[in-house]
């Protein structure tokens, strides 16, 4: 562990003192898991040692600050040099389990985006995908139907490898569609899927309780984009209120499903957070939050790379890059 901060470190000072001149902008994480291990399905995920290492990094090289204090601070011109504030999309539960403690630990206030229709027990539908394929005693599966052929799944490397072909097969489909593919998936695998991967209502309140902030996500992470208009207003709606009524408060915060301009989501839904009385809203568009940025679509950076050195030449690299896309004109701080 002290090799593995010794290399965080190195690899970031120089990082934090190029961008320490430069207090208009802010970097903003997207985080989704914090596994107790590696996964070999999912080796992009983030893991309890490695998110330890991170935030004490963070910690010590930048003003790591809560969202409203951050955003607050932006709309006043006062953002501290290297600001950044941390988010997590989707709401699993070892978000509160395993991630919550050590946040805490670092004394760092971080916000968490949940898909209300999925706490107590629901599962999201890239998880059915990736769990039946974990779950399967076959040593090789069919998928003709879905023009991936027939293939072998021996190895934790060809099961990874057709997770993630399964998933951009079934990632811009109809909620009704993926629904039926996934139901065949698992009819021809036999596999149950596990309960517990999302927030119960306990954890949920668990995150608010430990300072956290709770933000929206919809009910049910669709693509906006696909969806009928009155349906996605539903979506974002119902949302909010489902979170207003555990929490006691209304989300602030809201962050659109996969979140990419036009392909995600459409200038109307931006339209529809602010009009449900959301503060602000989130994208996946690289860069960093400034002077050009909207309000109902601030852009947010996914710390992917595994080796630390290649994350923190990519966040400066992020840091600098301005002018994310946008598809509201004029929807900037003030």
């Amino acid at each position: 562990m002290a090799s593995l901060n010794r290399t965080v470190s190195l690899a970031t000072e120089g990082i934090a003192s190029l961008v320490s001149g430069n207090s208009k902008r802010l970097t903003v994480l997207i985080f989704h898991r914090v596994l107790p291990g590696p996964d070999p399905l999912a080796p992009g995920e983030m893991y309890a040692e490695r998110f330890d290492a991170l935030v004490g990094m963070l910690v010590r090289l930048f003003n790591v600050l809560p969202m409203d204090e951050a955003l607050a601070r932006w709309k006043k011109g006062s953002l501290p040099a290297r600001a950044l504030a941390i988010t997590f999309d989707d709401g699993y539960a070892d978000n509160f389990t395993i991630a919550c403690p050590i946040l805490v630990k670092h004394g760092v206030k971080a916000t968490f985006f949940v898909a209300s229709g999925f706490l107590n027990g629901g599962i999201m539908w890239n998880d059915v995908a990736r769990e039946a394929l974990r779950a399967y005693k076959g040593d090789e599966i069919d998928l003709e139907w879905l023009d991936l052929g027939t293939r072998s799944v021996v190895t934790d490397h060809e099961r990874q490898v057709l997770v993630e072909e399964l998933l951009l097969k079934l990632k811009y489909r109809s909620l009704e569609g993926r629904s039926e593919a996934l139901a065949r998936i698992l009819d021809e695998t036999g596999v149950v899927i596990p309960k517990d991967l999302m927030l119960s209502t306990a954890q949920l309140r668990g995150l608010r309780d430990a300072g956290m902030e709770v933000g929206g996500h919809t009910s049910s992470h669709p693509i906006l984009a696909v969806l009928p208009d009155a349906e996605a207003r539903r979506q974002i709606a119902d949302d909010r209120a489902r979170l207003s009524e555990l929490l006691g408060q209304a989300p602030r915060f809201f962050a659109y499903p996969n979140g990419r301009p036009d392909n995600d989501y459409k200038a109307g839904h931006a339209d529809i957070v602010r009009d449900l009385g959301y503060e602000a809203a989130f994208t996946t568009s690289f860069g960093s939050v400034g002077p050009e940025s909207g309000v109902f679509e601030l852009p947010r950076f996914t710390p992917w790379d595994k080796p630390l050195w290649r994350f923190s030449l990519r966040l400066a690299h992020n840091y600098f890059r301005g002018h994310s896309r946008q598809l509201l004109p004029g929807s900037v701080a003030p």
